[in-house]
């Protein structure tokens, strides 16, 4: 994670009063460094590495903080695991959503949000404010795809 990223959410970190540690420091690198979406284990896996005396609890305690404070969001992508990463705010990035492969599980994300024009559509018709969305879109990879040709 460069500085500026980590600026970033440290400061966000004592707008809501908290300290950056070194734990929540660490666990928000791995999120930030790992081109995948991590499950707890996978973290705390990571984190040992760098700090081989962090407890799993820890671990724990630290992303339902960080989850409540809505530093990173925790995924369900229908394998059975709660996965995290980081919030679009806290990362500084676009919110995003999943590709799943219905073949090799792999998973993509699609950073292009065409759900904004749709939320302000059915805040002019209906009055609903949409505060936040989540999409998931089941299909073949490119890979799949063509092994399927």
């Amino acid at each position: 994670m460069d500085n500026k990223n980590m600026e970033h959410l440290k400061e966000l970190l004592k707008s809501k009063g908290l300290k950056m540690t070194t734990q929540r420091g660490l666990i928000l690198e791995s999120l930030s460094e790992c081109p995948k979406h991590l499950t707890a284990e996978e973290i705390y896996e990571l984190v040992c590495k760098k700090q081989p005396e962090i407890g799993i609890a820890t671990v724990y305690r630290t992303l339902k903080l960080l989850t409540e404070l809505g530093l990173i969001d925790t995924l369900d992508l229908d394998d059975g695991f709660v996965r995290y990463e980081l919030a679009g705010t806290a990362g500084g990035g676009h919110h995003h959503h999943h590709l799943i492969c219905i073949s090799c599980g792999k998973v993509l994300e699609f950073k292009e949000d065409l759900m904004e024009t749709l939320e302000e559509r059915i805040e002019s018709t209906t009055g609903f404010k949409v505060c936040d969305h989540e999409v998931k879109m089941y299909g073949y990879c490119q890979d799949c795809k063509q092994k399927q040709s």
